[in-house]
């Protein structure tokens, strides 16, 4: 499966994706989302560490979150992540 998330600007965008994926263990930094605030997100890291996010809109949080839920639970691994300008291409099987 694969979704583009589309972030506020290109810095976001790099942020998103060093954030979410570890290529080697094809897995997540990300344990949880701690807040959805409108556009922004809040995640929390295995570091026990929170960031903010800041995504083009509210829509882009909600696919994001959904689509990321099955990859906390362990019932999908991420594959890639590509960034092309401000938004960031995931790839999950």
């Amino acid at each position: 499966m694969k979704i583009n998330i589309t972030c506020d600007d290109k810095y976001e965008a790099q942020k998103l994706a060093r954030l979410i994926f570890i290529k080697d263990g094809k897995e997540t930094y990300i344990t949880g989302i701690l807040n959805i605030v409108k556009n922004e997100l809040v995640v929390s890291l295995k570091d026990k560490s929170a960031h903010s996010i800041l995504l083009k809109d509210e829509e882009s949080v909600e696919s994001f979150a959904d689509f990321i839920q099955s990859v906390m639970d362990k019932e999908h691994t991420l594959i890639s992540t590509e960034i092309i300008e401000n938004i960031v291409e995931i790839v999950k099987e």
